[in-house]
């Protein structure tokens, strides 16, 4: 589903403000993601990513400004409250258990209980259900698992990712956040990630990326957002400009008179 910037966004911040102390995190920065988009976020360390990202997804609160989720204020005081607000953040350092299957992992913390006395009483696990519900959305999102039952720290670094990936998607209602998803995978295993995260952005759920691998970045973003000290610096097309001209803006070598904001 090709994004339509000319809706209101999913997600949108107005002139976001955070201190840490005197130093400035967050300087009045602005941020809009839209349906059906892979939004990039890229900046040279202590651009202000990190902090961006955990205040749209509650981890830490802006000392001013607005979050917007589908045009109406919001105010997330905590992780929680953004996914229950349809916000899913998948993190770089994997929060799965490799103890448990991938069914288990899946509806770790929202797992499905049987109906009638044996849920509502004495709170027993419908497995049958989450393992049907697994193979089917597993389907649909092309992951390639052949066993839902194997546990985790049995499949390799890129299956796990993917496990992490497809749990947010399951559960995402507005947008998924990603922290660098490829990170420490090797080749093949990225490849897996990156087709994951195409699926998602075709089922129309927009997804915000994090990424220092720039190939990986022009390959799949829509829109490129980049930070410069604490502020949204420009939003480019990665079909218009070329790896070297981002990192010549977010590193200060190249200014916007020679870019132009899109």
């Amino acid at each position: 589903m090709p994004a339509d910037y000319t809706t209101t966004p999913v997600i949108e911040a107005r002139s976001l403000t955070k201190y840490f102390g005197h130093v400035v995190a967050l300087d009045r920065c602005d941020f809009e993601v839209y349906a059906g988009e892979i939004l990039a976020i890229i900046g040279d360390n202590g651009a202000g990513k990190s902090t961006l990202i955990k205040a749209l997804c509650g981890a830490l609160q802006p000392d001013s400004g607005q979050i917007f989720l589908e045009g109406k204020p919001v105010h997330f005081r905590s992780p929680m409250d953004a996914r229950n607000a349809g916000i899913e953040t998948v993190y770089q350092n994997l929060a799965v258990s490799p103890a448990l299957n991938i069914t288990e992992n899946l509806f770790l913390g929202r797992e499905v209980l049987r109906p009638g006395f044996l849920g509502r009483v004495l709170r027993m696990i419908d497995r049958k259900t989450m393992r049907t519900q697994s193979e089917e959305f597993m389907k649909s999102l092309k992951f390639r698992i052949q066993d839902m039952n194997v546990s985790v720290e049995s499949l390799s670094g890129g299956q796990r990712q993917g496990v992490a990936v497809a749990r947010s998607a399951a559960f995402a209602r507005k947008v998924i956040i990603m922290d660098e998803p490829t990170a420490a995978l090797g080749v093949k295993e990225s490849r897996m990630v990156l087709d994951l995260i195409r699926e998602i952005r075709d089922r129309g759920l927009p997804v915000i990326l994090i990424s220092h691998n720039m190939p990986h970045v022009f390959e799949l973003a829509d829109r490129v957002h980049i930070q410069r000290l604490g502020r949204r610096l420009a939003i480019i097309d990665p079909k218009q400009y070329s790896m070297s001209d981002a990192v010549a803006l977010m590193t200060g070598a190249k200014t916007l008179a020679n870019a132009e904001q899109v």
